[in-house]
């Protein structure tokens, strides 16, 4: 698996592509070389795609893995057809055309997630969102918590800021966080800016051996990256949650995707459902 390739190949972003195929490929157990190739949507862009895939299965001695959402028929024959050299994975004819069948009626072989962004309400919100978040970084502002869907909470470095801009990117969630910090454990209660939004307060913990890790990387050989110190926080955040009755959840083995699903479960779960 290392040593073969796999392209993604769109007429849109490929976000699509991409992430419907390294969902497939984390089956493997391997980590195969990524080459993304994305608004290809005429015929001149798509054959100098073909002649790369071409080539790298000359050179590797075997057909490179190719996962495409192309809409244009005559762009997508081209990569589908004998002459390529890969093992195509169609993800249109291999759920558009079958639903079409279901459904009784053609989809619109649109490009792209949106036609037009200014006028989707659901891309405004993410806007809004990711805003929101980046606004609400790290405890930088107080304002306009009322407003938040979710705050987290959590020592540094725990996860927090990839956690909250993955929930306004993905599902438009106005996320905020707030860091604990050594002399929110001295007065032994939250920030008294979080309590009257304890209800929307979720935690991140993590292993204090692998926050010693994290942190280590921005400060080595520091007290902050200390493990006596990790401990400390780490012990201290959790009995801090369990007495305020904050649900929490350990960052150390879930991704960021794991994380964001648990926390929209417990605190927004109608955006589960869309």
């Amino acid at each position: 698996m290392p040593d073969r390739t796999v392209f993604f190949v769109s007429d849109g972003t490929g976000i699509t592509a991409e992430t419907f195929g390294n969902s497939i490929l984390a089956q493997f157990g391997a980590k195969p070389r990524h080459v993304r190739r994305p608004f290809i949507d005429s015929v001149e862009k798509v054959l100098p795609v073909v002649a790369e895939i071409n080539h790298t299965a000359d050179y590797e001695g075997r057909r490179p893995i190719v996962f495409i959402t192309l809409v244009n028929d005559e762009v997508r024959n081209i990569v589908t057809a004998p002459e390529c050299k890969g093992l195509v994975m169609d993800m249109f004819k291999t759920f558009v055309e079958p639903l079409e069948v279901e459904f009784g009626m053609k989809s619109s072989h649109r490009i792209g997630r949106f036609s037009d962004p200014a006028q989707s309400t659901e891309y405004n919100e993410r806007i809004e969102a990711i805003n929101f978040s980046l606004a609400h970084d790290d405890g930088q502002s107080a304002k306009n918590l009322a407003i938040a869907d979710v705050i987290l909470v959590g020592v540094s470095r725990s996860g927090k800021t990839p956690t909250s801009l993955y929930l306004a990117m993905q599902h438009g969630i106005k996320a905020a966080n707030y860091p604990l910090i050594p002399e929110d454990f001295e007065r032994g209660h939250l920030p008294s800016t979080l309590t009257p939004y304890k209800k929307k307060c979720f935690g991140l913990t993590i292993d204090p051996d692998r926050l010693v890790q994290i942190r280590h990387e921005r400060r080595p050989g520091s007290q902050y990256a200390s493990l006596d110190n990790c401990r400390y926080e780490v012990n201290q955040a959790e009995r801090m949650m369990k007495r305020d009755g904050i649900a929490w959840i350990s960052s150390t083995h879930k991704s960021i995707e794991e994380i964001a699903t648990t926390i929209l479960r417990d605190i927004r779960p109608d955006r589960l459902i869309y």
